[in-house]
């Protein structure tokens, strides 16, 4: 319907029963939200069917359990590896004190071999002579014992140790002034280029010692290698 207000213009009116327009989104909007839904689904679907399982709270907290008590055995072993490694070390550096000292031991030793040569060599020879020499002897009696240091010697230096056996046999006076003679066991020996015999014999009651004849015998005792009668001192 049209309304003449005047001659030269006139106005148009619609009537309240005509239908509006509907609103449509921008269509940045719709692109905004379709890709948005896109990319959750493609999460999902991504989790679901390539990723791991997820895990519930309860296997959660187990793990994290799991890794503290790794972290905890990770840190005792790291502890009881140091603790190794400074006991190996101050093994090392004991044994290295031990090797010093027997080389330091070694070589006083031959210090002492080369002394005891040098004083053999200015004893009086073994006026018997033999396999091996006695060339020198000390006894002296001290209560029920008897003490001794005997030097032995052998002309070949060259050769390996001889074992041997020293026999000791002990002359004197019983209480009643009789005569007697006791023999104690004989003692192993080894007997290189010069040897130094030493120790103590227990004397049986009452015997007074004169005089001690040693015999130096084999291993087996069965051959003498030499002999000498000392007095007691």
């Amino acid at each position: 319907m049209t309304l003449t207000l005047s001659p030269s213009k006139p106005v148009a009116y619609y009537s309240s029963s005509r239908r509006r327009h509907r609103f449509r989104p921008p269509r940045w909007l719709v692109l905004l939200l379709v890709g948005t839904g896109l990319g959750v689904g493609g999460v999902i679907l991504v989790q679901e069917r390539y990723l791991p399982p997820r895990i519930s709270v309860a296997a959660g907290e187990q793990l994290r359990n799991s890794l503290d008590s790794s972290e905890a055995a990770r840190i005792k072993q790291a502890a009881d590896l140091a603790e190794t490694s400074r006991r190996l070390a101050a093994s090392l550096d004991e044994r290295k004190r031990l090797a010093d000292e027997l080389a330091d031991s070694r070589a006083a030793a031959g210090r002492f071999q080369e002394d005891l040569k040098a004083i053999v060599s200015t004893l009086p020879p073994d006026p018997r002579g033999g396999v091996v020499e006695i060339r020198a002897g000390r006894f002296m009696t001290t209560g029920t014992s008897l003490s001794y240091t005997v030097v032995l010697s052998r002309g070949r230096t060259t050769e390996a140790a001889l074992p041997v056996s020293v026999q000791y046999v002990v002359s004197g006076d019983a209480v009643r002034g009789t005569s007697t003679v006791f023999t104690p066991a004989a003692q192993a020996a080894s007997v290189g280029s010069s040897s130094i015999q030493h120790g103590t014999i227990a004397l049986p009651d009452g015997l007074r010692p004169r005089q001690v004849t040693i015999r130096i015998l084999d291993r087996n005792g069965d051959k003498s290698l030499g002999m000498r009668v000392l007095e007691v001192k």
